[in-house]
């Protein structure tokens, strides 16, 4: 498979305004629901603001306001709210027409500092060849998700959900084999996976659609597999919350994500079994 950079990635174009690009919803981009990968959208948002700063992601926060669906084209305007001597403020408004999709705020910069350090710790889970893969729905067929591969670390397949809530906590190895240098753009694809969680936090066919996404990225290392490291924190009221860390395959903390998710069960979904009073 020819290894690809982000913005080749992504279907990103230039325009003749230098804050301003373009990219065309196609199916690789899109998820199982037929509009724009959450992650996708994020990630888009991240290159094209370091290409506008010259900078590097430090965080940034999406907020999901509509869809996106093919054939229409997502324009990406930027702007740099505040532009200092190490760090860069922006503003990402991603719209299709006069539609706005989604919004990303944003930190870019580098500071050079003596500190240095890591206290979050890693699951240990076996390395990914001893893993089995995550099979691929007949829905993401040519989507997003086909562009993934995935092992199931610390996860069950989703003919093995019982039906009944586990401890909330699952893990992933994932990579994009088109995609060799997991930069920041390319970590907000792999860090949208809360959803995923989701389902296996309640033992049941079930997801959402994401309301926000925000990645922190910690360190930059070279690694072929990022282990997605899914904690949902909570459910209720029919929204779920919960976090990722992203690990390289050394045990450096790449980053984190964390989402809100509308939860939704998948259409296939059995309806859940009435207790009998005992």
């Amino acid at each position: 498979m020819r290894a690809l950079d982000v913005i080749t990635f992504f279907g990103l174009e230039p325009t003749s305004d230098p804050c301003r690009w373009r990219m065309p919803i196609v199916p690789g981009i899109i998820s199982g629901t037929g509009a724009l990968f959450g992650g996708c959208g994020l990630g888009a948002c991240i290159k094209v603001a370091e290409q506008v700063t010259g900078r590097r992601l430090l965080w940034a926060t999406a907020q999901y306001l509509s869809y996106a669906r093919p054939p229409s084209v997502l324009e990406l305007d930027v702007r740099e709210v505040v532009s200092g001597h190490q760090t860069s403020q922006v503003r990402v408004i991603a719209h299709v027409g006069d539609e706005e999709i989604l919004t990303v705020l944003g930190a870019l910069g580098e500071r050079p500092s003596p500190f240095d350090g890591q206290w979050a710790l890693r699951p240990t889970v076996p390395p990914p060849d001893d893993c089995p893969a995550r099979p691929l729905l007949a829905r993401h067929s040519g989507t997003m998700m086909s562009r993934f591969e995935m092992r199931l670390a610390d996860a069950r397949s989703i003919d093995d959900l019982p039906g009944t809530p586990g401890n909330g906590r699952s893990a992933l190895w994932v990579r994009l084999p088109e995609v060799p240098e997991m930069e920041a753009s390319a970590l907000a694809i792999i860090g949208d996976l809360v959803p995923f969680g989701i389902g296996q936090a309640l033992g049941r066919r079930a997801g959402g659609n994401s309301l926000d996404n925000t990645l922190r990225v910690a360190h930059r290392v070279p690694t072929r597999w990022v282990l997605a490291d899914v904690r949902v924190h909570a459910i209720a009221d029919g929204y779920g919350h919960g976090l990722v860390h992203l690990w390289a395959d050394d045990g450096m903390l790449l980053g984190t994500a964390s989402q809100s998710v509308i939860v939704r069960a998948w259409k296939d979904e059995p309806p859940p079994k009435e207790e009998v009073p005992g």
